[in-house]
């Protein structure tokens, strides 16, 4: 296969793992909005699919930087250790989506182009050598982050929810929901904005490094058109909804309404934007599973189904090393198939 067919086809899997995260994510940024009942579902996918576009050229390309380069040694990657890392993230996305756990599509891809560069340095240096191909890099923040996004979210929250029961202590729970319904439309704005920022420049990230394995760019930096093809796939991938995980995190986590739902969605909102200006790749789905937990726990601390949450915690701690795994077979079975590689 030459190198452009090789680019091409990295590239199209690259847009469909963010179309995938599109629709696997979509239920994070509407799912608040949805269970409120402030919008209906087809409202809001395209509510937050606009502002996912929208997000592009604002927060810069410090996580696609970071995707790039801060995980595996750049000497390791090459067309097909991106080709089979990126296919290990978009079966783990697959895989959680049918079983409707709200799961993250950035450690998706983290475990998959860790698991592919792996294998190679496996099959080419000995499997004792494997460890070889990962750097030190952005993995302790990044791992750090699993813990600390949904804490950022679930105080800021919380924090915001107090301020609400201060300020409107005085009114009616129908006359706040009059005025948070209004307002969720701004909070689901900027958790869609937030989402889109972040996530799709894990997209760029894996397009810019094909195009420097392939040769055709020298040094990694994310074109223009890159920015505007990720924001497109994420995009209409939101547009095509994600239901399964919409009724996990609107309605079992806890119950919401729309002061709740706000203050929830403003904090997963502050925790992603913080996370993406460090450069680093986070989970929407972590930091509004916390942020949901925040704002029940202020009601009280049975109002959180923590059996609900205890579930969709073991599919985070699974997520890494699920695709990392899934991403070593596609690898193994591309060397199989082709051993130069």
């Amino acid at each position: 296969m030459s190198p452009l067919q090789l680019a091409i086809l990295v590239i199209g899997l690259a847009l469909v793992f963010d179309f995938v995260n599109g629709f696997h994510d979509s239920a994070n940024s509407i799912a608040t909005i949805v269970s409120t009942r402030v919008l209906t579902p087809l409202q809001a996918v395209i509510w937050a699919a606009f502002f996912n576009f929208v997000a592009a050229f604002t927060f810069g390309t410090g996580v696609a930087n970071t995707i790039g380069k801060g995980f595996v040694d750049p000497s390791v990657i090459s067309p097909y250790t991106l080709l089979a890392g990126v296919a290990g993230a978009v079966t783990w996305d697959l895989i959680t989506w049918w079983l409707g756990l709200p799961t993250s599509s950035s450690h998706a891809l983290i475990g998959g182009l860790a698991g592919s560069a792996m294998a190679r340095e496996g099959f080419h240096h000995g499997f004792a050598q494997s460890f070889h191909a990962l750097v030190v890099g952005k993995w302790p923040e990044t791992l750090l982050f699993i813990v600390v996004a949904p804490l950022v979210g679930m105080a800021a929250a919380f924090v915001m929810m107090m301020v609400v029961y201060w300020a409107f202590q005085e009114a009616t729970p129908k006359h706040m929901d009059t005025w948070f319904r209004k307002l969720q439309l701004l909070s689901a704005a900027a958790l869609s904005f937030s989402h889109g920022t972040n996530d799709a420049q894990k997209t760029m990230g894996v397009i810019t490094a094909v195009l420097v394995a392939t040769g055709f760019q020298k040094t990694f930096h994310v074109p223009t058109w890159v920015i505007f093809a990720a924001h497109s796939a994420i995009a209409l991938g939101t547009l095509s909804g994600g239901w399964r995980i919409v009724h996990t995190m609107g309605r079992k986590l806890t119950r919401l309404k729309p002061r709740t739902g706000f203050c929830a969605e403003t904090g997963a909102a502050v925790s992603i934007l913080f996370a993406t200006h460090l450069g680093l790749p986070v989970s929407t789905t972590h930091c509004l599973a916390g942020s949901i937990a925040g704002v029940g726990a202020v009601q009280r601390v049975k109002a959180v189904r923590w059996g609900v949450a205890a579930n969709i915690l073991w599919a985070w701690v699974l997520t890494i090393p699920a695709a990392a795994v899934v991403a070593w077979l596609a690898f193994a079975i591309i060397h199989v198939l082709d051993s130069s590689v």
